[in-house]
């Protein structure tokens, strides 16, 4: 049975998992873009919008303490925090949601895994 069992596995244990998906959300948000597989750039989609949006509530309240510790315990590199809330949050403070576009790219040569850009939208 696969009761309360939600999320992508990666064939990987809980910890290389949380580990991988904390590494592309961080490169996701430093460069703003970043070349990965479907199935890896399906998985960390929904954390990264939540975390943008986390972000977002952070910046509209007066000093959003709380909100930039709840980033910096998942993101782990203040620089990176710090873009998220002075340059990325502010962008999308408009937008509902959707902050992230994934571009299909074809297939790997090596091991023929479908290869996609996951980049945040302008």
């Amino acid at each position: 049975m696969r009761h309360r069992v939600a999320g992508r596995h990666l064939n990987r244990s809980v910890s290389h998992r949380t580990a991988l998906f904390r590494n592309l959300m961080t490169e996701l948000f430093r460069h703003e873009r970043i070349k990965t597989t479907k199935a890896k750039a399906l998985g960390i989609r929904s954390q990264a919008e939540r975390l943008i949006t986390t972000a977002k509530r952070g910046k509209a309240k007066a000093d959003g303490v709380h909100e930039r510790r709840q980033v910096a315990a998942i993101l782990r590199d203040g620089a990176v925090v710090r873009k998220l809330f002075d340059e990325i949050a502010p962008r999308f403070a408009e937008r509902p949601g959707g902050y992230t576009r994934i571009v299909r790219l074809g297939r790997r040569s090596g091991d023929a895994a479908e290869m996609v850009v996951l980049e945040l939208v302008e």
